[in-house]
C-alpha cells in the first residue's frame, strides 16, 4: 500500500507504520514538509503495517526533484525500490530531476532503468564526493 503524505495531511500518519524501523522519523519528516510548501513524501507500507521506504520529493509547478530516497535494509534489492519509484512516476506525470553520488552504483542501475539520463556533474556534492545531476523526461 502506498501513502502520499504533505503538509496537509500529516495527522494520517499512524505510528504504527513508523514503530517498526529505525531509518524513518516522523518528527523529521514533519519538519521537512513545514519549511518545505513543495515537499511530499510517498510511503511504501506492507500489510503488516511496516514501513518499508519511503520517497521525499518536491512538486515544484512543471517537475519534480526526489530529494531522498530510502528502503529499509532488509528490504533492498528485492524490487521495492523499483515499484515505489514506478509509483512516484505514475502519480506525478512530470519530469523528475535528482542528484545521486557518483559512486552509489545500485542507485544509478536503478534510476536508469527508469530512463534517467545524466545531465551534470555536481564536484564535490556530497562533502567532498561528487553528484550526477539526472533527469527523467515525462512520456507523452
Amino acid at each position: 500500500m502506498f501513502i502520499e503524505v504533505d503538509k496537509n495531511n500529516f495527522s494520517i500518519l499512524d505510528q504504527e507504520y513508523i514503530s517498526k524501523n529505525n531509518f524513518f522519523s516522523v518528527e523529521n519528516a514533519k519538519k521537512e514538509l513545514e519549511i518545505n510548501p513543495f515537499g511530499k513524501f510517498l510511503l511504501l507500507i506492507e500489510e503488516n503495517k511496516e514501513l518499508i521506504g519511503y520517497i521525499y520529493y518536491s512538486d515544484i509547478y512543471d517537475r519534480v526533484e526526489i530529494n531522498q530516497i530510502e528502503i529499509n535494509f532488509i528490504h533492498r534489492n528485492c524490487g521495492k525500490g523499483s515499484k515505489m519509484l514506478q509509483k512516484l512516476i505514475e502519480i506525478v506525470d512530470k519530469n523528475i530531476t535528482l542528484e545521486v553520488k557518483i559512486d552509489n552504483f545500485p542507485a544509478i542501475a536503478l534510476y536508469k532503468k527508469f530512463n534517467f539520463v545524466e545531465k551534470a556533474i555536481r564536484k564535490g556534492y556530497y562533502q567532498g564526493i561528487d553528484g550526477i545531476l539526472m533527469e527523467r523526461k515525462k512520456t507523452l
